[in-house]
């Protein structure tokens, strides 16, 4: 019940002091602001929609841009701020985007599938791609293809047959020195020229990782028992079923579906994707 007389300065810790609220401020055109988890500091040049996110694009000082979600987790001066989309004339126009940021080819149909082949491990890694480069590999012609685990790799390149003009790029979850993901890709990679076989990866357990957990209403991703499934130890976390495979993969699409777009992904993930990309539709 909310008293007439206010709360009650015994309730809680009374001697911290209260956390002062943090002002809204609107992103307009030369702003400078930081993003407070990356670090990048740049002048605002435009505020736009990215797969149904808002987001802020800053270009620091060697001319470099990068788009950040717009709302909290930003600083001036050293100070938090939350910034807004600014009210008044309309911001710059900018180009339709794609999820993935790219400049959307709208009304582009799909390419003839090109030779070159991106590989993913699973489904879910493939769904999140789908997601939020989708847009792009149609345009350019590109298949996302499945190994079904890293395992596979050595099998799936040899009945591929990788060459300079038929790439295979392909993605591998936590891929860390001295893992075993590390020495199937060095056994993999060695039959292949560099242009022809680009292997890359992200740190993360697994794919769901890559999802930013703000997302999902966590601080950081929970640390899960060695003696528990990874992905069971997770749901469970979010309070969702996870007893069986069914389970596991309605799990997976409720995170799937908060994901709106790249800047909702972590970026040693998003950043590799895009690598491959680059990749396997370079002319030389």
């Amino acid at each position: 019940m909310s008293s007439r007389y206010g709360e009650d300065v015994l309730a809680g810790n009374w001697r911290r002091p209260r956390a002062a609220a943090v002002a809204a401020v609107p992103a307009q055109v030369g702003l400078v602001v930081e993003d407070a988890e990356s670090g990048w500091c740049g002048a605002v040049l435009r505020v736009e929609a990215i797969g149904g996110t808002q987001v802020v694009a800053l270009e620091d000082r060697h001319g470099r841009v990068r788009s950040f979600p717009l709302g909290p987790g930003f600083l001036i001066d050293g100070r938090p701020v939350v910034l807004t989309r600014p009210s008044g004339p309309a911001m710059p126009s900018a180009p339709a985007r794609s999820a993935s940021g790219s400049q959307a080819v709208l009304g582009a149909r799909a390419k003839v599938a090109a030779a070159s082949r991106i590989f993913v491990e699973g489904s879910h890694d493939a769904e999140l791609v789908e997601k939020i480069w989708g847009h792009d590999l149609r345009v350019e012609g590109v298949v996302v293809e499945l190994l079904h685990g890293v395992d596979d790799l050595v099998c799936a390149l040899a009945g591929f047959g990788p060459s300079p003009q038929a790439r295979a790029g392909v993605l591998v979850d936590h891929l860390v020195p001295g893992s075993k993901e590390s020495r199937i890709v060095a056994q993999a990679l060695r039959p292949y020229a560099a242009d022809a076989v680009l292997v890359v990866g992200h740190p993360f357990v697994d794919v769901w990782q890559a999802v930013r957990p703000q997302r999902v209403g966590l601080d950081a991703w929970p640390v899960i028992a060695r003696d528990t499934e990874w992905k069971a130890g997770i749901a469970a976390a979010l309070g969702l079923r996870h007893t069986t495979n069914e389970d596991i993969g309605l799990a997976w699409k409720q995170i799937l579906a908060r994901v709106r777009s790249y800047a909702d992904l972590e970026s040693a993930f998003s950043g590799r994707v895009e690598e491959l990309i680059d990749f396997v539709t370079s002319s030389g």
